[in-house]
């Protein structure tokens, strides 16, 4: 269904840095990240992403994150974001900065 452009300027995408980052037991596909966005604290945000990276590759690289979205809880879990990722088996890739930036950076 397609959306307004106004609609798509809704999204806040931001880049965080991934400050920590570890597989939520018994569950298959998620992993909890610890983000900082330039905010006061680290923001809590879960993504399904298991079965394509291990959760040490993701510790101090900057990604992609849309920071507006609701809270959700995910396995008792609070999931503060959405980590933008793409493509399945060999073609998955994560989002990122081709160069390093301020976390909290707009994407515009």
């Amino acid at each position: 269904m397609p959306i307004t452009i106004d609609d798509f300027k809704k999204s806040e995408i931001r880049v965080g840095t991934v400050k920590h980052a570890e597989r939520v037991p018994d569950a298959d596909k998620l992993i909890r990240l610890e983000v900082d966005l330039g905010e006061d604290n680290l923001r809590q945000i879960l993504s399904g992403i298991a079965e394509y990276v291990e959760p040490e590759e993701l510790t101090g690289r900057q990604l992609l994150f849309v920071t507006n979205l609701e809270s959700r809880v995910i396995r008792g879990l609070v999931s503060n974001g959405m980590l933008l990722a793409g493509g399945v088996g060999d073609t998955f890739t994560l989002l990122s900065p081709q160069k390093s930036v301020p976390p909290g950076t707009r994407v515009n």
